[in-house]
């Protein structure tokens, strides 16, 4: 065997990496200071708002596993810059939409763009980087993943004050160019020599049952629960999705070896990733929205206020090491899904008139919480695997995270939107006002006086009511996943689950 020298670049394609990687982690956050001002200029109803942000996630975590197999099949490099450039195309497209339905189009050209960034990153990485430094890369690599989180509410909110809501997508455009040139002379090729065949029907299928499955909750709120087209929908998820894990058992060269699931720790740590992007994207946008409709803070001030959250997982991220490798990461993941619990029901206590103090506190627990759960989760995912396998893991750990994140806004902000109109049903102020909070305020500000000062009260008290179901719906699904973590995921580490070999050169 050949004892090849480091790549003596490898730091430079870190920050290539990083810099590509801080794109996509950026619009994650980004967007959701913006959505008042979206519902507003482009007249998008709350449905059209959550598609505006589920669009881009779930194109992104469908394309996951396809993506990072063309990377293998075809070269990663060539997969990182193609992931760029169509990123950079759909930042400009939804830069210059003038509707939301135009929006909602190009945010899922970004999602494709992203799907095709993140796992080639991380792949690169991998294959760059000698073992004994790999880990302080990965490092680098993950915490520039969380600073998107951070800065994203904060950026968002600055330009939306300061400039229109477009800039929120042309700021993309100076860090796509910059990857798409430093990428080149900075970036290795590399692929996987076996050059594994593309599972074209696992991808169609899994793709079109979690399609189904969100749409179904999108609009279940406007058409209810029990029409004939929701049902269709669920139906048609179910079957999708089953028919993806009989199809992924008996093909050859599976998209997703769907027995590592049959792996405790494996299914356990990507279900406990899951439930935490869950609850803290669906919480990120509904209270962003509360912050300024309600408490009356600007996009801006609402942005800085979200803040709390990224400095828990900050705290909670190195801390859950320590606690780890003391008590297991059975009671550690079980202990962060729930203190997310525990955030998630002081957010009961909002109301029309609260402090922000309130707010920030029950925003810092839902930060820790989710940093004492992510990681010994993510490690969990990633070491249930034997090295060969590490793609896989990392592409079920961002499918998850995904997954989880759109699940979230849609679940949660169904159940809000719900108990929003149901409250508002009896207040005759026009289909606006009934819509959305947004609509009912604009509905108050023209009729003004007294009059309008009753109905901003009320859709306010409206829009806090549904919040409340919300939340209690995120908190009880925080302690299902804490009850799992204990019942099905291991204290201690074992040995990497044995998978089918695969070729590594050397």
């Amino acid at each position: 065997m050949s004892t090849a020298q480091p790549d003596p670049r490898r730091w430079w394609t870190l920050v290539v990496l990083c810099l590509s990687l801080l794109v996509i982690s950026l619009d994650n956050t980004i967007l959701n200071v913006a959505l008042p001002t979206l519902e507003r200029d482009l007249g998008a109803s709350s449905s059209q708002l959550q598609w505006i942000v589920d669009s881009y996630m779930l194109v992104f975590a469908g394309l996951l596993l396809t993506a990072g197999a063309i990377g293998d099949r075809f070269g990663r490099r060539k997969a990182l810059t193609f992931g760029l450039a169509v990123f950079g195309l759909g930042s400009a497209l939804s830069a210059m939409a003038g509707s939301a339905g135009m929006l909602i189009a190009s945010r899922a050209l970004m999602g494709v763009g992203g799907a095709f960034i993140m796992p080639s990153t991380l792949s690169i990485l991998t294959a760059t980087f000698p073992a004994h430094e790999r880990a302080k890369a990965i490092g680098a690599w993950a915490a520039v993943s969380g600073l998107g989180i951070a800065i994203g509410p904060v950026a968002g909110g600055w330009i939306v004050e300061h400039a229109d809501w477009s800039w929120i997508f042309l700021v993309n455009i100076p860090f796509v160019v910059a990857a798409l040139l430093a990428q080149r002379p900075l970036v290795p090729e590399s692929r996987d020599p076996a050059a594994p065949r593309l599972d074209f029907p696992g991808f169609a299928l899994s793709t079109a049952g979690l399609v189904a499955l969100v749409w179904g909750v999108i609009e279940a709120p406007s058409w209810g629960w029990t029409d004939a087209r929701i049902l269709g929908a669920f139906a048609a998820a179910a079957a999708l999705i089953a028919a993806f894990v009989a199809w992924e058992r008996h093909t050859p060269e599976p998209m997703l070896d769907v027995r590592l699931f049959r792996n405790r720790r494996f299914s356990a740590a990507s279900g406990a990733i899951t439930l935490s992007f869950f609850a803290m994207f669906g919480a990120i946008f509904f209270l962003t929205q509360y912050l300024q409709l309600v408490l009356g803070y600007s996009a801006f001030e609402a942005g800085v206020r979200v803040l709390p959250v990224a400095l828990g997982i900050v705290v909670a991220s190195p801390l859950s090491a320590k606690l780890t490798a003391r008590m297991g990461a059975k009671v550690v993941v079980a202990g962060g899904l729930t203190l997310i619990a525990a955030a998630l029901l002081l957010m009961t206590g909002f109301e029309v008139d609260s402090t922000y103090d309130a707010v920030a506190l029950s925003y810092l627990l839902l930060g820790m919480g989710i940093g004492l759960a992510m990681t010994p989760a993510t490690d969990s995912v990633m070491g249930s695997l034997p090295l060969a396998k590490a793609s896989v893991g990392s592409a079920v750990n961002d499918a998850a995270r995904t997954t989880g994140g759109a699940l979230g806004v849609a679940i949660l902000g169904s159940v809000l939107s719900s108990g929003y109109r149901g409250d508002m049903d009896a207040v005759s102020a026009g289909a606006a006002a009934q819509e959305s909070l947004a609509g009912a305020l604009a509905t108050a500000s023209r009729i003004g006086g007294a009059s309008g000062e009753r109905l901003a009260t009320t859709a306010q008290e409206a829009f806090v009511n549904g919040m409340h179901a919300a939340v209690l719906v995120a908190a009880g699904i925080a302690i299902v996943g804490a009850l799992v973590a204990l019942v099905f995921l291991p204290s201690r580490e074992a040995a990497p689950a044995t998978i089918v070999p695969e070729a590594v050169p050397a």
